[in-house]
Parts: structure tokens; sequence; C-alpha cells
């Protein structure tokens, strides 16, 4: 290995360290109770070191964002997407949800800070960083009116509404367990699954949605800017 490649492999290596160090930080304390100078006493660093590799406290939230967004759409082996894209309309839709609350069990800090911290900034800000984070809501809405195109669902459904509705409850059974709200006994799974396949129903039978396109967002706006969809 070359002197390049080595310095180049130690950069990413305290990048890493920062990045691992900064995210436990925020979900133990919360993003604002957290500083600069804290992150780099976790790792033996010191704030200028930091300053070299992130401008600013909001910069390491983005990376972290950024990090999770993809953690959380990645589509997996081919075999497995492939398997994906041979599935019925409907069972595409229950499978694209449930990877959200999948998310939540083997990420639950990156889902914490993502979707729980009310604190952490807008990564509207950043808009063209997180343009995949936008595609991944448009191939959601996507999948919904392919189950209204098939007739699974009626032609009444609006598909970002309906986004809306299903992810708001895989959020609120993944944000029950998390912290530890949930019933002694209670089989979160089991109830992510009932939340799931109940709202389903609801939408195959026509049941009216109150909520309008104009709110919808299929991630929290602390997120992705509704507006910018």
């Amino acid at each position: 290995m070359g002197i390049k490649e080595r310095q180049i492999r130690d950069r990413e290596t305290v990048r890493r360290a920062i990045l691992d160090a900064a995210r436990e930080l925020f979900v133990a304390e919360g993003f604002h109770n957290v500083s600069i100078r804290k992150i780099a006493e976790r790792i033996e660093y010191s704030p200028a070191a930091i300053y070299g590799y992130f401008p600013s406290k909001d910069d390491i939230f983005f990376a972290l964002a950024e990090e999770g967004f993809r953690l959380l759409g990645d589509p997996g082996t081919p075999l497995r997407q492939t398997a994906l894209q041979a599935l019925p309309p409907l069972a595409r839709v229950r499978a694209v949800f449930w990877r959200l609350y999948e998310f939540s069990r083997e990420q639950p800090q990156y889902f914490a800070l993502m979707f729980v911290d009310r604190s952490v900034p807008r990564i509207s800000r950043e808009y063209e960083r997180f343009a995949f984070a936008r595609e991944m809501k448009l191939h959601i809405a996507q999948e919904i009116q392919a189950c209204v195109d098939s007739g699974v669902l009626p032609a009444s459904t609006n598909p970002v509404v309906a986004m809306r509705v299903l992810m708001v409850g895989l959020l609120g059974v993944a944000v029950m367990r998390l912290s530890e709200r949930l019933a002694p006994g209670e089989n979160a799974d089991h109830l992510a699954a009932d939340v799931l396949n109940t709202a389903l129903a609801g939408l195959q039978s026509g049941v009216a949605l109150q909520s309008t396109a104009a709110i919808a967002c299929p991630l929290d706006d602390k997120i992705v800017d509704a507006q910018a969809s």
C-alpha cells in the first residue's frame, strides 16, 4: 500500500469513528445536547481535528442521515430484488413498507435519529444531496399506483395519501417498540404486521381518506421537504 492509499484509508477510519461516535451521542443525549467538543472527547481527538472532516455538527447529521436512507433503501441482493419484482402489486407494496419496519429493528440508532429526534436539522437544506430519498418516495407512490391500475385498490385511492397512512402506522409501532411502550408480552412484529395488514385491507375496502395530498409525504417532513416533491 502506497502513502496516498494509506492516507486515504486512515482518513476514512477517522471519519467513520466521528460518525459512529456522533450517532451514539445524538441518540443517547439528543442532537441539541451534543457538541463538537463532546464528539471529539469520545474519540480522543481535538475539536479542530473534527472540523477538518465536517464543517459543522449539522454536516455530521446530514452524513448520518444520508447513510441511514441508503440503508433503508438498500435493495439487497439481485436475487432478492428479482423476487420482489415478481410479486403481485399488493405484495410488493406490503414488502416495501415492511422494509421500513425492518429498518427500525436492524438500525435502531439511525431510525431514532432520522424519525424520532425532533431537534435534527431539516434535510431540505441539502436538496441535491438527498435527491435519492425523493426518488424512493416516487418509487413507493408508483408501486401503490400499480395496485390501483391492476384493480387491487379502488380507482379513488390517492397513492400519496395511502403512502402516508401506511408509513405512519408502521412508524408508530416502531417508535413504541424502541421507547419500550408496548404492553408486557406484546409482540412488536405481530403488531406491526397487524397494522400493515389492517391498513391495506382498509384501503382495499375503499374507506374514505380524509387526508389530502397537499400534506402527504412518505418520510417525516423534517427528513424530506414535502414541498420539493
